[in-house]
C-alpha cells in the first residue's frame, strides 16, 4: 500500500513540474512575440487584409453554395405546401360530389318509397274495392233471394188467406142459406175482393 501511495505521489509530482515547464514556455513564446496579435498593431494590415480575404470566401460560399441550396429547400416546401392545397382542394371537392351523390340517391330512395307506398296503397284499396263488391254483390243475392222468398210466401199467405176466405164464405152462406149459395160465384167474390 505504502508503494501505491509513492507512486501516485510520483505522478502528481511530475505532472507539477510538467505544467510548470508549459508555462515557462508560454510566457516565454510570449515574450518573443511581443504579446497578444489582436493588438499587435504591426500585424494589424495583415489582419485586414485576411479578413477581407475570409469575409469574401464566406460571401461566395454562401452566395454560391448555401443560399441556393436554402432557397431550393424554401421553393421545394413551398411547392409541396401547394400540392397539398391543391390535393386537399382536389379532395373537398371529390367530398362535395360524394356529398352531393349521397343526397341525391337519398332523395331518389325516398321518392321510389313513397311510389311503392302509393302503389301498395293503390293495390289494398283495389282489393278492399273488390272486396266490398263482391260483400255488395253477396248482400243483393242475399236480398234478392230474400225477396223471392218473402214473394213467395206473400203469395202462399195470400193463397192461404183466399181459401181460408172461400172456405169461410161458402161456410157462412151455407149456415144463413143452406143450398142456395152457389160455391164458384162465392169464390169468383171473395178471390176479387181479397185481390182488390
Amino acid at each position: 500500500m505504502a508503494l501505491f501511495f509513492s507512486a501516485a505521489q510520483a505522478a502528481t509530482e511530475t505532472v507539477h513540474e510538467a505544467a510548470e515547464e508549459l508555462r515557462a514556455g508560454v510566457h516565454a513564446t510570449e515574450e518573443a512575440a511581443g504579446g497578444l496579435p489582436q493588438v499587435n498593431f504591426d500585424a494589424f494590415p495583415s489582419q485586414v487584409f485576411w479578413l477581407l480575404v475570409a469575409l469574401v470566401v464566406m460571401y461566395l460560399m454562401f452566395n454560391r453554395v448555401v443560399l441556393p441550396r436554402i432557397g431550393g429547400i424554401i421553393e421545394e416546401r413551398h411547392d409541396a405546401v401547394e400540392d397539398d392545397l391543391d390535393r386537399a382542394a382536389d379532395y373537398k371537392r371529390r367530398a362535395e360530389e360524394a356529398e352531393a351523390a349521397w343526397q341525391k340517391a337519398l332523395s331518389d330512395a325516398r321518392a321510389e318509397a313513397q311510389a311503392i307506398a302509393d302503389a301498395t296503397k293503390a293495390e289494398i284499396q283495389k282489393e278492399i274495392d273488390a272486396a266490398i263488391e263482391k260483400a255488395d254483390a253477396e248482400i243483393a243475392a242475399k236480398t234478392a233471394e230474400s225477396e223471392t222468398r218473402i214473394a213467395e210466401i206473400r203469395a202462399e199467405a195470400s193463397a192461404a188467406v183466399q181459401e181460408v176466405a172461400r172456405e169461410v164464405a161458402v161456410a157462412l152462406a151455407e149456415a144463413v142459406a143452406p143450398g142456395a149459395a152457389d160455391p164458384s160465384a162465392l169464390t169468383a167474390a171473395v178471390s176479387k175482393r181479397v185481390e182488390g
